[in-house]
């Protein structure tokens, strides 16, 4: 939870997370949805004395946490171990970097489309993709920073276009990446 103290760092193998945070006035903003693979509260190995966000399970999730003491003898003792957290950092602030671009730069359509490749893990080739978890119209909403509503009308759009499908969850067509290459 965001203000807890910050002691350890999770890893999710299974399941997913959304991180999100609060402001004074009470205003939420999600930061990023993990899923399996994905590590969090890494703000410890640096000395953050508190969470500056709060960790909330979007599915049935099973995560390692792991004791700040412990992830940093592993770091140095591990190279594998080490150089594979080390290039998720990296992932990740180039992941960070671009999700403030598309906020900065792009159409909410073209934020939507982005977030649900993303979401269905698109080009990552040791993941499944196409089937997108549980997800409602309201956190891609939050996520991408518009209204549900407008959330709503993008959706049909690609539904009526071919981009996505309901079939006993929401399927994602690759085809979809041609609305985030498109200007």
């Amino acid at each position: 939870m965001q203000g807890d103290i910050c002691k350890e760092v999770f890893y999710i193998q299974k399941g997913g997370v959304r991180l999100s945070v609060v402001n004074e006035a009470g205003k939420e903003a999600m930061v990023a949805v993990l899923g399996p693979g994905d590590f969090f509260g890494e703000g410890c190995l640096a000395g953050q004395p508190l969470r500056i966000g709060t960790a909330t399970a979007i599915a049935p999730t099973t995560a390692l946490l792991i004791e700040k003491k412990e992830m940093i003898r592993a770091l140095h003792a591990e190279h594998a171990f080490s150089d594979r957290f080390i290039t998720y950092m990296l992932s990740r602030n180039i992941q960070v970097e671009e999700d403030l671009v598309d906020q900065l730069f792009n159409s909410s359509e073209k934020r939507l489309a982005r977030t649900l490749l993303l979401l269905a893990r698109y080009g990552k080739e040791d993941k499944p993709h196409g089937v997108l978890p549980k997800v409602s119209q309201e956190v891609l909403a939050e996520m991408i920073g518009t209204t549900r509503s407008r959330v709503n009308f993008s959706m049909n759009k690609f539904k009526k276009l071919g981009f996505v499908k309901y079939n006993g969850g929401l399927q994602i067509n690759t085809s979809l990446l041609n609305v985030v290459l498109h200007d």
